[in-house]
């Protein structure tokens, strides 16, 4: 077997697009949690040694000073838009894991020389702990998939879908997708997080992590028919199981939070997602800087489903 480099190391919650420009655009949360950053280059290897940008840094007080998680780059109705997490300073809220959901934007060819507009918060109906959002359109209609944590319900954050109006709004009701109730889900924490869409052979394919971000990070995965409607709870299908997580033998642990690009070969499916080369973590793992940058390629089985095999093996 082929053992997996690191693409990029310290950078977590990993997110590359492919535009039509044929470059590829990577994000993802830097260990400072202080800034939005962005790179690009032709190729995906070619990331790891492109000069990253800094498009917008975080300001010393006020509701979106601490911690920026998660952030994605997409290209939405014409324009660049970065959809991030923030929380709000302690003098505003005492828990500091209060996160809100932003956006940024901007009409630049080039986004990392762009002008981007001021944040705009995304209002879910829901004000509590929401994070790591995503967009993807789907027969015309643009939607928003994002964790949050629902009041009246155990566990850190939950799975929501909603249509946006705009790029930087939702409209209607959100739907709950997914809790975390299985074991796998809930060790440590309750959590359901970081959910990523790829639409392939006839579903729609929706990866997500769960549990602690320590070795016990790992990744779900719903489904549900490219036809159905993607706001009736009923048109998804929840795997019982794992689809990828750590391996103890080669020592890759924690993999999760992943996002999807493809191939120079415009063909092939890959896999992008963090994760650790140790288990010995001092404090929260939140503050361990050495979540890493890996991408694969994936799998399909006879049902067309995605198969992601082991995070330490790229064959």
């Amino acid at each position: 077997m082929t053992l997996l480099k690191t693409l990029i190391e310290q950078r977590a919650d990993p997110f590359i697009h492919k535009h039509s420009d044929g470059f590829y655009y990577f994000t993802a949360s830097v260990p400072a949690y202080d800034r939005l950053e962005l790179r690009r280059a032709k190729t995906i290897d070619g990331l790891a040694s492109a000069e990253p940008v800094a498009v917008w840094h975080k300001p010393d007080t006020g509701p979106l000073c601490e911690l920026i998680w998660a952030p994605e780059i997409h290209f939405n109705q014409g324009a660049w838009y970065i959809y991030f997490a923030a929380a709000p300073s302690r003098e505003i809220k005492d828990d500091l894991f209060q996160h809100r959901m932003y956006c940024i934007s901007t009409r630049a060819d080039n986004p990392l020389e762009g002008n981007w507009s001021e944040p705009k918060q995304i209002d879910t109906g829901i004000d509590s702990f929401c994070l790591d959002a995503t967009t993807f359109t789907h027969k015309g209609v643009l939607y928003y998939v994002w964790a949050q944590k629902e009041p009246g319900i155990a566990g850190n954050s939950n799975l929501y879908i909603a249509p946006m109006d705009t790029p930087d709004a939702i409209e209607g009701k959100p739907v709950r997708l997914s809790i975390p109730e299985l074991e796998w889900e809930t060790r440590g924490f309750m959590v359901n997080e970081g959910p990523a869409v790829l639409i392939r052979n006839g579903r729609v394919l929706l990866t997500y992590s769960g549990s602690a971000t320590d070795e016990n990070y790992c990744m779900g995965l719903l489904y549900a028919d490219e036809n159905a409607d993607l706001l009736d709870l009923a048109s998804w299908t929840k795997v019982q199981q794992p689809v990828f997580q750590s391996d103890f033998d080669n020592r890759i642990y924690g993999p999760g939070h992943n996002s999807f690009t493809i191939a120079e070969d415009g063909k092939t499916d890959m896999l992008v997602y963090h994760a650790r080369t140790y288990t010995e973590i001092e404090g929260d793992p939140l503050w361990d800087p050495n979540r890493h940058t890996f991408v694969k390629p994936i799998k399909w089985d006879n049902e067309g489903l995605p198969v992601f095999g082991k995070p330490s093996v790229n064959d």
